[in-house]
């Protein structure tokens, strides 16, 4: 899969939107990435049960993804090797890694 850049969006318990920009190969990549940034900077709020909007480009094509569902899916057990990968890579990023 090929680098695609990415703004993020994610609001936060008190309807602030939060963007940012990031480049990735997956959707959840994305998602993944603006989560580990956004979660403990000091001007987000709680970011409870939201959706994340996803402008990938190019093409302009925009993807809005459940948290909720996003880290369901992540608890799942990877379907193929590189599932498996990509589903540790992303815990990694989000601190949730099994040591």
């Amino acid at each position: 899969m090929t680098l695609k850049a990415c703004t993020v969006v994610v609001n936060d318990i008190n309807d602030v939107a939060h963007s940012i920009e990031v480049s990735a190969e997956t959707l959840y990549e994305a998602v993944a990435q603006a989560l580990s940034v956004l979660r403990p900077h000091e001007w987000v709020g709680e970011l409870g049960p939201t959706t994340v909007s996803v402008r990938v480009r190019p093409p302009d094509v925009i993807h809005t993804v459940k948290i909720k569902d996003f880290e369901y899916w992540l608890k799942q057990g990877g379907k193929s090797p590189a599932d498996k990968i990509l589903k540790a890579r992303l815990k990694q990023m989000l601190g949730i890694a099994k040591a």
